[in-house]
């Protein structure tokens, strides 16, 4: 795996922008819950595949040198945030530069492939009296979802557009055999799309819904089949930017993109895509996604998702806490499994006709941006954002990299039809 250069702290978060890296915790959870943390940690740092050095000397996990390194250079502020927010404060020490290593993800994969055991199976029946549930405010109803949305993607196109390829695609590309390297990136999301597009009969003349626009490539990709495009997105950053593309690519007459909740479609569709956006549509409002594409799809009308997944007893477990991806990255948002979306779908006329998973290549995907990212340190600083954002950044990339890795998260492109066909 190739290793990237991790940014150091070189000036003390700001506590205004980032109150809980600034500070360490030090209420009564954090002060005498600290040494029991710091004991699960060693207890799991000697179970995988992970070299721990710790500042006295002391090395921790695997005594092979091979494995890979992470470097805790405050034990005690570690400990302390982990003790006061478990994930969370894991999260939070590699922003306040607690601990770091050479290369991130290789030190979480190990982390991510052991997640449902990492915690005592007896402690782990305290996790909703300890840990933070969701906030009420980030429930993906009508009324937040625009919120939750632009708090990620109306972040700037011009971040974006430095770590991602020319398509400004950022979902998991299809490489297949081809080996992932950056000049092959580009064909590879195009793979993606032209597989989604095929399995959803995609050509001239047909009516497209996108649920989800990204920066508009798909919406591109299915006007030069000769498709008629609606496509609906609450990020006002990616509507203004997908449509000079789409206008650049001559096809402002095929493409129609509005700043609408799926919830508010109207009207007919041949066939529905959407690409990454389920992950962000929240478990309660999961049914409400698929009745909504069963309202406007005609009968023997196809839909082509690409959803992130992961396995249903994790979900089920997991789904009420309050993780540092919420916290940071996607507010209200909720990898689902494959089964609950089987169940989501069942009071539809949606039957599921396909299935593939490409989980390896995601992982892969993430690789590439984060190298990118990282090589575009300087220019992410210029666009304005400080060492701790570029650290958390660095962090979402590693950690959704080892999620795939580890084979703990899947991506699967989805195939469904709905009957009634005549």
């Amino acid at each position: 795996m190739t290793v990237t250069h991790v940014h150091s702290i070189d000036t003390a978060p700001d506590p205004v922008r980032w109150p809980d890296i600034a500070r360490v915790p030090s209420g009564v959870t954090a002060r005498f819950g600290a040494p029991i943390a710091a004991r699960l940690f060693r207890r799991a740092a000697s179970r995988l595949d992970v070299r721990v050095a710790l500042p006295d000397g002391t090395n921790l996990g695997s005594g092979d040198p091979r494995a890979p390194l992470m470097r805790v250079h405050r034990p005690a502020a570690f400990a302390r945030r982990v003790a006061a927010d478990g994930l969370i404060g894991f999260g939070e020490a590699y922003m306040a530069g607690d601990w770091d290593a050479p290369d991130p993800a290789a030190v979480l994969t190990p982390f991510a492939a052991s997640a449902a055991t990492l915690v005592p199976r007896a402690l782990q029946v305290l996790r909703p009296l300890v840990l933070p549930g969701q906030p009420a405010a980030e429930r993906n109803s009508a009324a937040n979802t625009r919120s939750n949305i632009s708090r990620h993607y109306d972040l700037s196109n011009e971040l974006f557009a430095l770590f991602l390829d020319d398509t400004m695609t950022y979902s998991s590309a299809l490489f297949g055999e081809v080996p992932a390297r950056w000049d092959a990136l580009e064909a590879a999301q195009h793979r993606k799309i032209d597989r989604l597009l095929d399995e959803a009969g995609v050509g001239a003349g047909t009516r497209l819904l996108e649920i989800g626009t990204g920066w508009g490539e798909l919406a591109v990709r299915a006007a030069q089949r000769g498709a008629h495009v609606r496509s609906v997105t609450l990020s006002s950053e990616q509507q203004e930017l997908a449509r000079r593309r789409v206008a650049a690519a001559g096809f402002a007459d095929r493409v129609r993109i509005d700043l609408l909740d799926y919830r508010g479609v109207r009207g007919e569709y041949d066939a529905v895509v959407s690409v990454e956006m389920i992950e962000a549509v929240g478990f309660e409002y999961w049914p409400t996604y698929f009745e909504t594409i069963d309202r406007v799809l005609v009968p023997g009308g196809r839909v082509a998702l690409q959803a992130i997944t992961m396995p249903d007893a994790r979900m089920r477990a997991t789904r009420g806490t309050y993780t540092w991806i919420h916290k940071y990255i996607f507010p209200g948002g909720l990898l689902p499994s494959t089964e609950a979306l089987e169940q989501a779908a069942a009071h539809t006329a949606l039957r599921t006709e396909g299935r593939l998973g490409f989980g390896s290549d995601y992982a892969d995907t993430l690789r590439l941006w984060r190298e990118r990212f990282t090589a575009n340190a300087d220019a992410v600083a210029g666009l304005g954002f400080d060492a701790t954002f570029r650290r958390m950044w660095e962090f979402y990339l590693a950690y959704s990299e080892a999620g795939f890795r580890s084979g703990y998260l899947d991506v699967q492109q989805i195939t469904l039809t709905k009957g009634g066909a005549s």
